[in-house]
């Protein structure tokens, strides 16, 4: 059984599952389950990557989602967060500087992530910190660690499409998950898929099993 460790953008899936399903409907760990049986992987971990509101946006989306970072803990996900914060281009650009900087990453890793991230500087996208949390991390485990077969991916966003092709050249298999809508045709075109069409989503339902039990009484 093939040894897999999962990376799930949390923006991305909030922004593209929204497009069909109130998203906090739709429980990520059956999504990575079914993935799992279907694929038979082994999965070894769970991480789950996001920037965090202020509480200045409104009390009641800052504790709902600090609420729910709290359940994934509860299941054994590991959660990497960011605060949500708007930033000039240069500040953009030191920060990532300083954050590559401090990275203890080897002379191949380095200048991928160097060319392909530090020159995003669009600020109106105030999450890249996320993505660069996301490629340094895929990199480490998958290729530094060495200790997964399989990097599973669940986001739409071809920024991603450098880092997993690293990852494919170095021998490791590349599996990429999202709904139809918001999936990058890149994505697929470079890397094994698996859409979450609608049907997929609903069927992943916190309350999907009690609900069908209830039907069928009736």
């Amino acid at each position: 059984m093939k040894k897999a460790i999962v990376f799930v953008d949390g923006n991305n899936w909030y922004h593209n599952v929204k497009r069909y399903y109130n998203p906090s409907d739709v429980d990520i760990l059956k999504i990575i389950d079914l993935i799992k049986k279907i694929k038979k992987y082994d999965v070894l971990e769970i991480r789950w990557y996001v920037s965090v509101p202020s509480i200045e946006d409104g009390e009641k989306m800052y504790f709902q989602h600090l609420s729910f970072l709290d359940y994934l803990r509860n299941k054994g996900v590991k959660v990497i967060t960011r605060k949500l914060q708007r930033l000039s281009n240069k500040q953009i650009s030191k920060k990532k500087r300083d954050l590559l900087n401090s990275l203890d990453l080897c002379k191949m890793c380095k200048p991928i992530i160097d060319a392909q991230f530090l020159d995003i500087a669009d600020i109106r996208k105030k999450e890249k910190g996320i993505d660069v949390a996301i490629v340094v991390d895929m990199i480490r485990l998958c290729l530094m660690d060495g200790e997964c077969d399989v990097c599973l991916l669940i986001s739409g966003d071809a920024d991603f499409v450098p880092a997993l092709s690293l990852i494919k050249e170095r021998g490791k298999e590349i599996l990429t998950s999202m709904t139809p809508l918001g999936y990058s045709s890149e994505l697929r075109r470079d890397f094994p898929f698996f859409i979450l069409n609608p049907e997929t989503l609903k069927s992943c339902f916190r309350d999907y099993e009690s609900k069908k039990k209830n039907r069928k009484k009736y």
